[in-house]
Protein backbone atom coordinates (compact mmCIF):
# COMPACT_ATOMS: atom_id res chain seq x y z
CA UNK A 1 0.00 0.00 0.00
CA UNK A 2 3.03 2.24 0.44
CA UNK A 3 4.67 2.09 -3.13
CA UNK A 4 5.44 5.50 -3.98
CA UNK A 5 5.57 7.79 -0.74
CA UNK A 6 8.98 5.67 0.47
CA UNK A 7 11.72 8.03 1.63
CA UNK A 8 14.18 6.33 -1.01
CA UNK A 9 11.26 7.06 -3.98
CA UNK A 10 10.73 10.36 -3.20
CA UNK A 11 14.01 11.87 -2.02
CA UNK A 12 17.88 11.62 -3.14
CA UNK A 13 19.33 11.81 0.35
CA UNK A 14 22.56 12.36 -1.22
CA UNK A 15 21.32 16.20 -2.03
CA UNK A 16 20.35 17.45 1.84
CA UNK A 17 23.24 17.93 5.03
CA UNK A 18 20.17 16.20 6.84
CA UNK A 19 20.06 13.02 5.42
CA UNK A 20 20.69 11.50 8.91
CA UNK A 21 17.57 12.54 9.98
CA UNK A 22 15.64 10.05 8.06
CA UNK A 23 16.96 7.02 9.22
CA UNK A 24 14.36 4.76 10.97
CA UNK A 25 11.98 6.40 9.85
CA UNK A 26 9.15 4.36 7.52
CA UNK A 27 6.85 7.37 6.36
CA UNK A 28 9.06 11.08 5.47
CA UNK A 29 6.57 13.03 7.49
CA UNK A 30 7.74 11.27 10.82
CA UNK A 31 10.90 13.53 10.35
CA UNK A 32 9.11 16.18 10.81
CA UNK A 33 8.70 16.84 14.54
CA UNK A 34 12.94 16.05 15.10
CA UNK A 35 13.91 19.01 12.65
CA UNK A 36 14.37 21.59 15.67
CA UNK A 37 16.81 18.92 18.13
CA UNK A 38 18.25 17.59 14.57
CA UNK A 39 19.87 20.86 13.86
CA UNK A 40 21.02 21.64 17.53
CA UNK A 41 22.90 18.17 17.04
CA UNK A 42 24.04 18.49 13.49
CA UNK A 43 24.93 22.20 14.17
CA UNK A 44 27.51 21.76 16.95
CA UNK A 45 29.78 19.54 14.51
CA UNK A 46 29.85 21.94 11.41
CA UNK A 47 33.02 23.28 10.22
CA UNK A 48 33.96 26.12 12.49
CA UNK A 49 36.06 27.37 9.14
CA UNK A 50 33.36 27.32 6.99
CA UNK A 51 29.85 28.37 9.35
CA UNK A 52 29.53 31.60 10.83
CA UNK A 53 27.52 30.98 14.11
CA UNK A 54 25.58 34.53 15.18
CA UNK A 55 23.36 32.95 17.39
CA UNK A 56 23.58 30.03 20.01
CA UNK A 57 21.26 28.07 16.95
CA UNK A 58 22.09 29.45 13.96
CA UNK A 59 24.55 28.37 11.13
CA UNK A 60 24.99 29.70 8.73
CA UNK A 61 27.86 28.67 5.87
CA UNK A 62 30.39 31.66 4.83
CA UNK A 63 29.51 31.11 1.36
CA UNK A 64 25.85 32.02 1.74
CA UNK A 65 24.41 35.47 0.75
CA UNK A 66 21.91 36.72 3.07
CA UNK A 67 20.37 40.13 2.68
CA UNK A 68 20.10 42.48 5.51
CA UNK A 69 16.39 42.92 5.32
CA UNK A 70 15.86 39.04 5.78
CA UNK A 71 15.31 37.68 9.31
CA UNK A 72 16.25 34.77 10.47
CA UNK A 73 15.25 32.42 14.52
CA UNK A 74 16.71 29.39 15.30
CA UNK A 75 17.50 26.73 15.34
CA UNK A 76 18.21 27.00 11.33
CA UNK A 77 21.11 25.58 9.18
CA UNK A 78 21.39 27.98 5.94
CA UNK A 79 24.18 26.01 3.47
CA UNK A 80 26.83 26.97 1.37
CA UNK A 81 25.91 28.80 -1.46
CA UNK A 82 22.32 29.64 -0.57
CA UNK A 83 20.21 32.95 -0.97
CA UNK A 84 18.45 34.63 1.91
CA UNK A 85 16.82 37.10 -0.51
CA UNK A 86 15.44 40.82 0.62
CA UNK A 87 12.51 40.38 3.36
CA UNK A 88 12.66 36.46 4.02
CA UNK A 89 11.08 35.51 7.63
CA UNK A 90 12.87 32.18 8.22
CA UNK A 91 10.69 31.40 11.68
CA UNK A 92 12.97 28.57 12.73
CA UNK A 93 13.38 24.74 12.32
CA UNK A 94 14.74 25.18 9.15
CA UNK A 95 17.39 23.17 6.93
CA UNK A 96 18.13 25.34 3.49
CA UNK A 97 20.43 23.09 1.40
CA UNK A 98 23.11 24.20 -0.73
CA UNK A 99 21.80 26.66 -3.85
CA UNK A 100 18.94 27.17 -2.63
CA UNK A 101 16.93 30.20 -2.81
CA UNK A 102 14.75 31.83 -0.37
CA UNK A 103 13.14 34.72 -1.72
CA UNK A 104 11.24 37.94 -1.71
CA UNK A 105 8.41 37.88 1.70
CA UNK A 106 8.87 33.90 1.61
CA UNK A 107 8.32 32.43 5.32
CA UNK A 108 9.66 29.01 6.52
CA UNK A 109 8.51 27.35 8.98
CA UNK A 110 10.21 24.20 10.44
CA UNK A 111 11.00 22.92 7.16
CA UNK A 112 14.02 20.72 5.18
CA UNK A 113 14.85 22.26 1.73
CA UNK A 114 17.11 19.77 -0.14
CA UNK A 115 19.76 21.57 -2.26
CA UNK A 116 18.76 23.92 -4.91
CA UNK A 117 15.21 24.26 -4.21
CA UNK A 118 13.98 27.50 -4.85
CA UNK A 119 11.11 29.26 -2.69
CA UNK A 120 11.69 32.75 -4.62
CA UNK A 121 8.79 34.60 -4.05
CA UNK A 122 5.92 35.39 -1.61
CA UNK A 123 6.40 31.83 -0.73
CA UNK A 124 4.81 29.93 2.43
CA UNK A 125 6.80 26.58 3.46
CA UNK A 126 5.64 25.07 6.31
CA UNK A 127 5.72 21.43 8.08
CA UNK A 128 7.10 20.38 4.40
CA UNK A 129 10.15 18.98 2.83
CA UNK A 130 10.99 19.76 -0.74
CA UNK A 131 13.07 17.88 -2.43
CA UNK A 132 16.51 18.75 -4.62
CA UNK A 133 15.65 21.03 -6.83
CA UNK A 134 12.17 21.29 -5.93
CA UNK A 135 10.54 25.06 -7.57
CA UNK A 136 7.87 26.61 -5.78
CA UNK A 137 5.80 29.13 -8.70
CA UNK A 138 5.43 32.85 -7.08
CA UNK A 139 2.47 32.96 -4.41
CA UNK A 140 2.26 29.07 -4.03
CA UNK A 141 1.96 27.83 -1.05
CA UNK A 142 1.89 24.98 1.54
CA UNK A 143 -1.08 24.57 3.75
CA UNK A 144 -0.34 23.03 6.64
CA UNK A 145 -2.85 22.71 9.05
CA UNK A 146 -6.97 21.98 8.47
CA UNK A 147 -9.80 23.94 8.61
CA UNK A 148 -11.30 22.42 11.52
CA UNK A 149 -8.08 21.72 13.16
CA UNK A 150 -8.48 17.82 13.08
CA UNK A 151 -5.41 15.46 12.73
CA UNK A 152 -3.97 15.26 8.92
CA UNK A 153 -4.01 12.35 7.46
CA UNK A 154 -2.26 11.23 3.34
CA UNK A 155 -4.62 10.27 1.05
CA UNK A 156 -3.15 7.20 -0.70
CA UNK A 157 -4.98 5.01 -3.17
CA UNK A 158 -8.05 6.11 -2.06
CA UNK A 159 -7.21 4.93 1.55
CA UNK A 160 -5.99 7.15 4.78
CA UNK A 161 -2.88 7.04 6.37
CA UNK A 162 -2.84 8.38 9.33
CA UNK A 163 -0.76 10.81 10.72
CA UNK A 164 -1.23 11.77 14.39
CA UNK A 165 0.01 15.20 13.11
CA UNK A 166 -2.05 18.52 13.71
CA UNK A 167 0.45 20.32 11.35
CA UNK A 168 1.26 18.60 7.87
CA UNK A 169 2.09 20.74 4.86
CA UNK A 170 3.68 19.16 1.71
CA UNK A 171 6.00 16.75 1.02
CA UNK A 172 7.22 17.38 -2.80
CA UNK A 173 9.95 14.99 -4.34
CA UNK A 174 13.01 15.75 -6.28
CA UNK A 175 12.32 17.82 -9.17
CA UNK A 176 8.63 19.08 -8.80
CA UNK A 177 7.84 22.24 -10.59
CA UNK A 178 4.65 24.07 -9.04
CA UNK A 179 2.83 26.47 -10.64
CA UNK A 180 2.32 30.06 -9.26
CA UNK A 181 -0.48 31.00 -6.93
CA UNK A 182 -0.99 27.15 -5.97
CA UNK A 183 -2.37 25.86 -2.70
CA UNK A 184 -0.67 22.80 -1.89
CA UNK A 185 -3.44 21.22 1.09
CA UNK A 186 -1.93 19.77 4.31
CA UNK A 187 -1.14 16.07 3.99
CA UNK A 188 -0.01 16.66 0.03
CA UNK A 189 2.61 14.36 -1.34
CA UNK A 190 3.65 15.03 -5.06
CA UNK A 191 6.10 12.45 -6.41
CA UNK A 192 9.19 13.37 -8.75
CA UNK A 193 9.52 14.86 -12.08
CA UNK A 194 5.64 16.49 -11.86
CA UNK A 195 4.34 19.91 -12.73
CA UNK A 196 1.45 21.17 -11.24
CA UNK A 197 -0.18 23.69 -13.40
CA UNK A 198 -0.68 27.77 -12.16
CA UNK A 199 -3.93 28.44 -9.90
CA UNK A 200 -4.40 24.60 -8.43
CA UNK A 201 -5.79 22.75 -5.77
CA UNK A 202 -3.71 19.68 -4.71
CA UNK A 203 -4.49 17.52 -2.27
CA UNK A 204 -3.68 13.57 -1.68
CA UNK A 205 -1.07 11.84 -3.42
CA UNK A 206 0.04 12.92 -6.56
CA UNK A 207 2.50 10.37 -8.61
CA UNK A 208 5.33 11.05 -10.14
CA UNK A 209 6.32 11.84 -13.82
CA UNK A 210 2.33 13.26 -13.87
CA UNK A 211 1.04 16.73 -14.87
CA UNK A 212 -1.56 18.59 -12.81
CA UNK A 213 -3.88 20.33 -14.74
CA UNK A 214 -6.21 23.33 -13.85
CA UNK A 215 -9.23 21.18 -14.05
CA UNK A 216 -7.18 18.72 -11.69
CA UNK A 217 -6.87 16.11 -13.93
CA UNK A 218 -3.96 14.20 -13.53
CA UNK A 219 -1.86 12.62 -16.73
CA UNK A 220 1.42 11.05 -16.91
CA UNK A 221 4.15 12.76 -18.62
CA UNK A 222 3.92 10.55 -21.76
CA UNK A 223 -0.34 10.99 -22.23
CA UNK A 224 -0.09 14.54 -21.57
CA UNK A 225 -2.01 15.14 -24.30
CA UNK A 226 -5.28 12.89 -23.63
CA UNK A 227 -6.60 15.16 -21.27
Amino acid sequence: MTNGIKISELFDLKETIAANIFTGCEYPWEVLPKIKSFILELGATLPQNEYDHPADDIWIARTATVYPSSYIHGPCIVGHYAEIRHCAFIRGSAIIGEHAVVGNSTELKNVILFNRVQAPHYNYVGDSILGFKAHMGAGSITSNIKSDKSLVHVLFNKQKIQTEMKKLGALLGDHVEVGCNTVLNPGTIVGRNCIIYPLSLVRGYVPQDSIIKQNNAIVNKCNRGQA
